[in-house]
């Protein structure tokens, strides 16, 4: 992707950072259903004439569907590339139930979803597990989407920013500079809310993250890594986020699971009059 570059929908020029847009399932569709969508999916995008090296697609299935997808991918040559929901902090071992990121690697995935707001709130994931993740992905070759977000009460208490900061934070520690990774903000009093962030907000909270990039990382890192917006998004506010200069895709959950509504979304630059 470097040296790409791509006009974003506020017309902004956008040096290397190609926009993201990415498709989380979560715990939906089974294995005959992921063929099924990535195929009308490729379909509808295709005769969109969509510009896959502009704005790249990307869907996180579920484990047990990781295989077909890849089979599918590979056999009609599509453009759009996968990755896994969560990945294990272990190597190959004793832990029952654990998905190892060589296993992932082995299925072609591209990127990994890791400390998703579902895993840190149900699941008890810690920073220090998230970090862990986000080294063992980057280990087997995985690019790791790193998930970051307050609640309503983080909210108030610390302001918009103080919290995603922290949590990135500490997985920079252990990550040295030139690292390739995606940081996706997802507030979490926003996810399945219906009621998104506005541009603004989300602005301000990636223009945040990349500064923390910088300052652990340098300024070179910071301007490659693509920090993306999740939350209620829709096709028709997408656009909006996709004008803020440190706004670089989307992380879409429910709205990833209709095929025209997901195309629509991937297609913001030309749907929208912007």
């Amino acid at each position: 992707m470097a040296g790409v570059t791509t006009v974003r929908g506020g017309g902004q020029p956008q040096g290397a950072r190609v926009p993201l847009i990415a498709g989380n399932w979560k715990m939906n569709l089974d294995h005959l259903q992921s063929i099924a969508f990535v195929q009308k999916l490729a379909w509808s995008l295709k005769d969109a004439r969509h510009d896959f090296g502009a704005v790249e697609v990307a869907v996180f299935p579920p484990f047990t569907d990781l295989r077909s997808v890849q089979t599918l991918v590979s056999a009609d040559k599509l453009p759009i590339v996968y990755g896994a929901q969560d990945v294990s902090r272990h190597a190959p071992g004793a832990f029952t139930g654990e998905i190892a990121a060589e296993f992932l690697a082995k299925l072609d995935c591209t990127y990994v979803v890791i400390g998703h707001s579902e895993r840190r709130t149900l699941h008890g994931e810690t920073d220090e597990v998230v970090a862990a993740k986000t080294t063992a992905a980057l280990g087997a070759g995985l690019i790791p989407l790193i998930c970051v977000g307050e609640t309503a009460e983080d909210l108030e208490t610390h302001g918009a920013s103080a919290v995603p900061v922290a949590q990135l934070n500490a997985v920079l520690e252990s990550l040295p500079k030139g690292t390739d990774f995606v940081v996706a903000y997802e507030p979490v009093w926003a996810i399945g809310s219906g009621q998104a962030a506005t541009p603004e907000q989300a602005q301000q909270v990636a223009s945040a993250l990349r500064a923390a990039i910088s300052e652990r990382l340098g300024e070179e890192t910071a301007k490659a890594t693509r920090i993306l917006y999740g939350g209620s998004v829709k096709a028709d506010n997408i656009a909006g986020f996709m004008r803020q200069p440190d706004v670089d895709g989307a992380l879409v959950g429910g709205a990833s699971l209709d095929v025209e509504g997901f195309s629509a979304i991937v297609r913001y630059q030309k749907h929208v009059g912007v």
